[in-house]
């Protein structure tokens, strides 16, 4: 009765079948160790959030690469800000969706180094985004800003193309190294996101208030329903094995009936 499951289809449809268990399997590892990454990620900038503010240099110095421990660690520093060079960053979304700009004020510490800021999103003038925007002046003198500290941003890690030839004032990656360059000055490596004080009017919007947190329990679902997949599997060969065998023996119980009906002699 079972030696259909030596032909050709169903050779095939078991061996996929095999082919298809450790496969979910593996991919349901492979979306658990994505959940304990994501978490992992996540205690990182809840601890962060959590700790007290503390100077802006205890954490970061000139040419330094802020690392995932220190990323979103709320900073202090003390200085002015120095809006001649204040540039702009093109293409950036506000809590809306909207595009705009990042708003990125060079922050003079009072040791004379310089702290990039990024002071928050503010709306284009027009579709064209060419010319500079009207950007509301920051406090003037000598404040204390906060902020979380952010590291540099880099076309690998964000898939933001450093595009050439943009209109003056005008950038597409925050990056103190570069900053640096066109500053000829001493700039701490990274930056933050301003968080206090706020600006009047509100506007630039503050974004430095609003750190992602990565969903890692989709992951962990995902990687249960992949393990489900994986169980489904042998359990629908056994239905499909049973519906087979029990279609043939239907099928097998008429053919035999029939001939039994064609040899059985006709009644006198």
């Amino acid at each position: 009765m079972y030696r259909f499951l030596l032909s050709r289809q169903w050779v095939i449809l078991t061996l996929v079948a095999l082919l298809l268990i450790p496969t979910m399997i593996r991919l349901g590892i492979w979306q658990m160790h994505r959940y304990d990454e994501r978490t992992a990620r996540n205690q990182l900038v809840s601890d962060a959030l959590d700790a007290k503010p503390v100077p802006v240099e205890t954490l970061t110095s000139p040419g330094h690469t802020v690392t995932s421990k220190e990323r979103y660690h709320s900073v202090t520093a003390k200085g002015r800000f120095d809006t001649d060079h204040e540039v702009v960053v093109r293409r950036r979304t506000n809590s809306d969706d909207e595009v705009g700009y990042h708003v990125l004020t060079p922050f003079v510490l009072n040791d004379g180094k310089v702290l990039l800021v990024n002071r928050g999103w503010i709306a284009a003038d027009g579709p064209s985004q060419t010319a500079f925007p009207k950007i509301p002046a920051p406090p003037r003198g000598e404040i204390t800003v906060t902020g979380r500290l952010m590291p540099d941003e880099t076309t690998e890690a964000s898939g933001i193309k450093d595009l050439k030839g943009l209109p003056d004032r005008q950038i597409m990656l925050i990056n103190s190294a570069q900053e640096a360059k066109r500053l000829g000055a001493d700039v701490l490596g990274g930056y933050i996101a301003q968080t206090a004080p706020e600006p009047k009017g509100d506007i630039p919007e503050l974004m430095g208030s609003k750190p992602g947190m990565e969903n890692a329990a989709l992951n962990f679902a995902y990687a249960y329903q992949w393990w489900l997949f994986a169980a489904a599997v042998p359990i629908g060969w056994v239905v499909l094995v049973r519906r087979e065998t029990r279609d043939r023996r239907e099928k097998a119980e008429k053919e035999s009936g029939a001939e039994s009906e064609e040899t059985e002699p006709a009644a006198v």
